[in-house]
């Protein structure tokens, strides 16, 4: 997610790029209404509480809402994409709030929306 005090035309084709590489691999065989709202998404993978997080960048929170109800495609993405088999299958859904500009997430291992502040900055995060 863009920090705000990133430059206004952030460059974002290497998110882009995994994003497409995910949805044509991973979600090849899934319903054809989930790779087309994936792509209105940006994929990038971070680190929260030193833990390997998938962060789906939506761009609303009708669509940030719609995939936090079909979390099932995404559990075990982290594996896809490191090998990591000892990393968690922790995924957040994210939109930003435009009425307070803050990030609302929604996490897979609580199950609950909470309010991130800067999720992917270029040092770890924290939530």
């Amino acid at each position: 997610m863009s920090d705000p005090h990133t430059p206004y035309k952030k460059d974002r084709t290497l998110e882009k790029a995994l994003t497409n590489k995910i949805i044509d691999d991973y979600f090849d065989n899934s319903e054809s209404w989930l790779r087309a709202i994936l792509r209105m998404c940006i994929f990038s993978l971070a680190h929260l509480n030193g833990q390997p997080v998938f962060v789906v960048e939506c761009p609303n929170q009708a669509v940030a809402k719609r995939l936090s109800r079909k979390i099932y495609p995404f559990r075990g993405i982290v594996y896809f994409l490191t090998d990591n088999f000892n990393a968690g299958d922790r995924s957040l859904f994210c939109y930003r709030d435009s009425s307070t500009g803050a990030w609302r997430c929604f996490d897979t291992s609580t199950n609950s929306w909470k309010a991130l502040s800067y999720p992917q900055t270029p040092a770890t995060p924290t939530e």
